[in-house]
Order: C-alpha cells, then sequence, then structure tokens
C-alpha cells in the first residue's frame, strides 16, 4: 500500500484535513501526537480514535471488551494502531486485533510497533530515547521526552 510521497503536498493547493486542532486533542500517548503531527506533514487526513469496537460481551449482552484504534485514515479507510510498549508488552493489544479482524473482517487494520515507530522517527531524521515503563514507556523522538 502506497500511503504518501516522499514530500509534502504543494503549498498552494493544500487539502484541508478533517480534524480538530492538534493541541484539542487529548492524545493517549505522546507517541500518538508525533504520528499525527507526521501524518499532517503529508496531507493525510485522519481522525482520532473515531469508533469504538464491541469485542467481547457477559451473558446478557453486555459490552466488557472494547477496542478504539488510534487513528482512521480517512482517504485509505483503514485503522491503525500505534503502540510504542516493549514487545513483550504488546500481546494484550495483538489479541484485541486479531479478535477485531475476526469479528469484523471488513475493517482494515494495521499494528505499528516500537521499531516500525523508531524506522518511521529515523526516516525523518529524528533521534529517539526510550521511555521508562512507569512513564508510559515506548520511543519518542528526543526532543520531545527532553520537554516532558
Amino acid at each position: 500500500m502506497t500511503v504518501a510521497p516522499d514530500t509534502p503536498a504543494s503549498p498552494q493547493s493544500p487539502q484541508p484535513l478533517n480534524h480538530p486542532p492538534l493541541d484539542e486533542i487529548n492524545f493517549a500517548h505522546a507517541s500518538e501526537r508525533v504520528a499525527a503531527e507526521i501524518l499532517d506533514f503529508y496531507r493525510i487526513n485522519w481522525l482520532y480514535e473515531p469508533k469504538t469496537f464491541p469485542l467481547e460481551w457477559d451473558g446478557k449482552g453486555n459490552v466488557i471488551v472494547s477496542f478504539s484504534p488510534d487513528f482512521y485514515l480517512t482517504d485509505f479507510d483503514l485503522y491503525i494502531e500505534l503502540t510504542t510498549m516493549s514487545q513483550k508488552l504488546v500481546t494484550k493489544k495483538n489479541r484485541k486485533v486479531r479478535r477485531l479482524k475476526e469479528l469484523y473482517p471488513d475493517v482494515n487494520i494495521r499494528i505499528f510497533y516500537q521499531k516500525d515507530f523508531r524506522a518511521l522517527l529515523a526516516r525523518f531524521g529524528m533521534a529517539t530515547t526510550s521511555v521508562a515503563h512507569a512513564n508510559g514507556g515506548g520511543v519518542l523522538p528526543a526532543e520531545t521526552h527532553e520537554q516532558e
């Protein structure tokens, strides 16, 4: 799947982005904001956690497990789940994505792991730093972590 060229959209005819200003979005993790900034740079329309998918129900039909993927790329009909946690801690998230695919086979979803996020940041020339699990875990651009 080709998501975007290696250059941003022309400044003469930028397409409008379909999300609120980044400062008005309550991102669960700083890495999600960085991902949103990259999507904006490439003028890729996205929505943050626009839909919650029920995954498990109790005997009375009440939802007991659900999943809200981080981003929905509207122009690609694709959900993105970003996990910058250590690989050994993503088992639960992998299970949710597998279950989502079983229950909703027409939903397009991809997980971006810590290694994928590091590679993306490296592509943009951003140094990364590891964040302690007690502080949310994962990786961030070095300058973002220093500001926290």
